[in-house]
């Protein structure tokens, strides 16, 4: 299973982006999808999470601003990131619990992450 993550890049403080991250491989269902961002020297932190039947949590940081999304036919997670700031500037990571095959646990995967950076 490999997650593709793109949309990251470069804007101003309160400007848009909006990142996708697409699952392919073995897959039988997805579970969980979301989105984790992490600065050099911290910890990753949650900043949106989707079930699959559409229910969302966000981070307090970005409620408001932020909204994700997802596409289960194409597999994809979205966050469309709005509003914002230059303390969210981080490498955006996504990952998708993932049910290989009928009756198997689900496994985490994860994207290799995308850098966002928002200027002043």
């Amino acid at each position: 299973v490999q997650l593709q993550a793109s949309g990251g890049g470069l804007v101003q403080a309160g400007g848009s982006l909006r990142l996708s991250c697409a699952a392919s491989g073995i897959i039988f269902s997805i579970n969980n999808m979301g989105w984790y961002r992490q600065i050099p020297g911290k910890q990753r932190d949650v900043v949106a999470a989707i079930t699959s039947g559409g229910n969302t949590n966000y981070a307090d940081s970005v409620k408001g601003r932020f909204t994700i999304s997802r596409d289960n036919a194409k597999n994809t997670v979205y966050l469309q990131m709005n509003s914002l700031k230059p303390e969210d500037t981080a490498v955006y990571y996504c990952y998708a619990g993932i049910f290989n095959y009928p009756g198997s646990r689900y496994r985490d995967y994860w994207g290799q992450g995308t850098q966002v950076t928002v200027s002043s």
